[in-house]
């Protein structure tokens, strides 16, 4: 069982981001923006990280290049999962420090199996 914490203003795409990892037998946790999402991450070290692009506060691109600034979470798998559909933004993203990036809308089975995969990887 994995630690993940998604951040997503929208709630409703959170939940079923969390259930279907709840579901999986992950331990997932939802917050509503990227600073909320940063005190969380720096309170206890999650095993992985699903990010919205475009939230209040701090969007996700922006928490992707702060946590890969700090030592302690350099190597901490980040996901992507956003409306933003260019290739260009997904382009920007990476070159932030994601390690994967899901378009909305998502097939919940696919983001588990995408995250599911980078926890191997990380392993």
């Amino acid at each position: 069982m994995a630690r993940i914490i998604i951040a997503d203003d929208d709630e409703i795409v959170g939940e079923i981001a969390r259930d279907a990892l709840i579901a999986a037998g992950h331990g997932a946790g939802l917050v509503k923006d990227g600073a909320e999402a940063l005190r969380v991450i720096k309170a206890r070290r999650p095993d992985l990280v699903i990010l919205d692009c475009n939230m209040p506060e701090l969007s996700g691109v922006l928490l992707v290049q702060e946590l890969r600034k700090m030592p302690d979470f350099a190597d901490l798998p980040v996901m992507m999962l956003t409306g933003r559909r260019s290739d260009r933004d997904e382009e920007l993203a990476r070159f932030a420090g994601a390690n994967e990036y899901l378009k909305k809308p998502f097939d919940p089975d696919e983001l588990v199996f995408r995250v599911e995969e980078m926890l191997a990887k990380a392993a």
